[in-house]
């Protein structure tokens, strides 16, 4: 019986240097894009049939040691072309194999059942879609104020990609349901993909968009996709999303590789937060990514934030400057009248000065009256602070010793709660010792605070202050710790929302995109360390912070009360602050990307990090100085690539921030061009070169290597 010669992508071992690429046999062709399951070695794995190689660029095959096609899952259409030219692209410039990508992108159930257990599956699917209850009747879209017009018109009629800076409570979520709603109604079959930064954003935003769109475009027209769900609902939101059902995906940076046939719009939402640029495997940009798939799929995107990144917002600059997006300005909060000045109904910024505040003291007076009287008036303030526990650190006073993690270059925090020392790197925790454990001294004391800290000293200033209706105050804290439990911060912001909590204490959990309409009063406790950071990124992750943190304060403009965002801080004359003060993004931006030009930082260059771990601190920069060693010395002799290394530095390995995690030693290599495609062109060529560094003698114990592009943290 004939076959038929089929190349599928799988995922395959990175010792094994297979290409992602394989080829196998099948009774008959199969169109790109299918999903079949393959052997590999000796087990079977999922595949996706991808495109034939080029001529030039596949090995010969030998057709008697071809393997044949386990099965075909039938019954899913096949993968759109341009999913897998995404796909390619994503593999290509974050420097992995594309089947580690394309097999990571599809949901882990997907990737482990095989065609039977695939076909109940679909019946399960369909028998759900079938028995969807009715939704209920739509809520009427709100009045649009003359910004949200603005921007909605020039969506409309522009073809973007569009930066919508819009100031903290301007409505930008408003702009993006009419936006996504006008393309409904415009298109039966079209889909909008909508991104959060978060998972813990995902309900709040799922609920306002299904009530708006279930009841016009059917229950199952809004489907959910992130990290926090189980397998089945993953599985079953992602075929709603391939087969078209889904009108509308809500998701983490994970759903901007989520197969959408009709896409017609992206909708990144806070696209500054650096939870869009994965951690691990593929160190991918979504929000980067949602432009490149807007480009491919000729879909409209939309980025919005309050405190851009500065590379969206250098994009952003006027087309005559050489910008690429356009940027669209809503500085006004809803409510606000027309002929206000801009920033109108913005909370009022309090710098506190706490060199003139008496030694140690955490809440200033100020204010500190400044909360009770909140409390007074029955409204809520926040306070927050971005480390949680009850300190960084136990140490003794007699012989110095610190509360180190024995498997990490770090200390591991005290949590007073239940009388734990934990590791945040590795999660090694084990109960706070009687003693000093080196001398015996029985006075080990916690070093700086953290919101279980800040909460328990709260509670001691405010035991005497009452509560309009007379109770005691009510005080909570949401962080990663108080949120542990399935459900635990579902239940928490409803009592905040229901207004049962009178001072919530967080981190930035708490610090982005909710809508809290009885909170009068935000508090910064402590803010300073970023400032002087060595990571050039440090002061636009804390203005954006603070700026987020200060948005969740004013929003409800019917209480009649002013406002205020309190930063207590030792540099209160910093540019941060100033620009805060005005809620002046653009100046502080300004300031910032002047001072990136002028050292040679990201946007004005391109930058990768080479990242190895090791059992040793030596091996792993071992691996790394071979390596630059070649590009150094080798590689200007290779033919043609003398003109590309010009444009291209390699700096000297150096240990990590955290040099030990979890017993692996960590070191790092910065890469640096002030041309990306050069940078692109290099980094293609260096990893073969790092593979075989790898082999050498001095480098044994290295566990992995990886190259993150366009690193967020250095």
């Amino acid at each position: 019986m004939s076959s038929t010669l089929l190349h599928v992508l799988v995922h395959t071992p990175a010792h094994a240097r297979l290409g992602s690429v394989l080829s196998y046999r099948h009774a008959e062709p199969l169109p790109a894009g299918t999903l079949v399951r393959v052997p590999l070695a000796a087990r079977e794995t999922l595949g996706v049939v991808w495109d034939a190689p080029a001529p030039n660029s596949a090995a010969p095959t030998e057709p008697d040691k071809l393997r044949d096609v386990s099965e075909v899952l039938e019954g899913i259409a096949p993968l759109g072309a341009s999913w897998r030219a995404l796909l390619q692209f994503a593999a290509s410039y974050y420097q992995r194999s594309a089947g580690e990508v394309a097999l990571a992108a599809l949901p882990p159930q997907l990737r482990e059942i095989d065609a039977e257990q695939l076909q109940r599956r679909l019946k399960r699917h369909a028998k759900a879609a079938l028995a969807q209850p009715d939704a209920p009747a739509p809520t009427a879209a709100p009045a649009l104020s003359p910004e949200q017009a603005a921007a909605l018109a020039q969506i409309a009629s522009q073809s973007g990609p569009f930066l919508l800076f819009g100031t903290t409570g301007s409505g930008k979520t408003e702009v993006y349901l009419q936006a996504v709603e006008a393309l409904l109604l415009d298109d039966p079959y079209a889909q909008a993909l909508v991104m959060v930064p978060e998972i813990n954003l995902t309900p709040q935003l799922e609920a306002r968009f299904t009530a708006r769109f279930s009841g016009r475009f059917g229950a199952q027209s809004v489907v959910s996709m992130h990290s926090g769900m189980t397998p089945a609902q993953r599985l079953q939101s992602w075929l709603a999303a391939h087969h078209g059902q889904a009108r509308i995906v809500l998701g983490t940076r994970m759903a901007v590789f989520a197969s959408l046939p009709h896409l017609r719009l992206i909708v990144v939402d806070e696209e500054h937060d650096p939870s869009y640029k994965s951690g691990e495997g593929a160190r991918y940009s979504a929000r980067d990514l949602a432009v490149y798939r807007g480009k491919l799929e000729n879909a409209k995107v939309v980025l919005g934030s309050a405190t851009p990144s500065l590379e969206s917002w250098y994009l952003s600059r006027p087309a005559a400057e050489g910008g690429r997006y356009q940027r669209l300005a809503m500085p006004s909060r809803i409510g606000a009248k027309a002929g206000d000045a801009p920033h109108t109904g913005l909370p009022t910024v309090r710098r506190v000065d706490m060199n003139h505040q008496p030694r140690g003291v955490v809440f200033s007076e100020p204010l500190l009256n400044a909360i009770k009287e909140r409390i007074a008036r029955g409204e809520q303030s926040l306070i927050f602070m971005n480390r949680r526990g009850y300190a960084p650190v136990l140490h003794c006073s007699a012989c110095g010793w610190k509360s180190q993690c024995k498997h990490c270059s770090a200390c591991r925090v005290f949590h007073k709660v239940d009388r734990t020392l934990r590791c945040h790197h590795c999660g090694f925790t084990d109960r706070v010792p009687r003693h000093c454990p080196d001398c015996g001294n029985v006075d080990i004391l916690p070093m700086g605070r953290g919101t279980e800290q800040l909460e328990e000293h709260l509670g001691e200033l405010l035991v005497d202050v009452k509560r309009p209706d007379g109770g005691a105050v009510r005080i909570a804290r949401i962080d990663a710790d108080s949120t542990r439990l399935k459900g635990s911060l579902e239940e928490q912001l409803a009592a905040v929302h229901a207004g049962d909590v009178d001072v919530l204490v967080g981190t930035q959990m708490i610090a982005k995109g909710h809508d809290f309409r009885r909170i009068t009063l935000v508090a910064a406790i402590n803010p300073d360390g970023a400032l002087f950071s060595s990571d050039f990124r440090a002061a636009e992750r804390l203005f954006a912070l603070l700026m987020q943190a200060a948005g969740r304060a004013g929003r409800d403009t019917s209480l009649g009360t002013p406002s205020d965002v309190w930063v207590q801080t030792y540099e209160p004359g910093h540019h941060l602050y100033v620009s805060l003060r005005a809620h002046d993004y653009p100046a502080f931006a300004d300031t910032q990307l002047r001072e990136r030009e002028s050292a040679g930082m990201p946007p004005f260059t391109a930058q990768a990090l080479v990242r190895a771990e090791a059992r040793t601190q030596e091996a792993a920069r071992a691996l790394l100085d071979a390596a630059r060693e070649v590009a150094l010395t080798d590689m200007p002799q290779w033919p043609g690539w003398a003109p590309v290394l010009e444009r291209v530095t390699v700096y000297p390995a150096i240990p990590s921030a955290i040099q030990r995690v979890a017993n692996v030693e960590r070191a790092q290599m910065l890469v640096e061009s002030d041309s990306r495609a050069a940078l692109q062109q290099f980094l293609s060529a260096w990893g073969d070169v790092l593979a075989q560094c790898r082999e050498r003698p001095e480098c044994k114990g290295v566990i992995r290597w990886a190259v993150d592009v366009d690193p967020l943290g250095i």
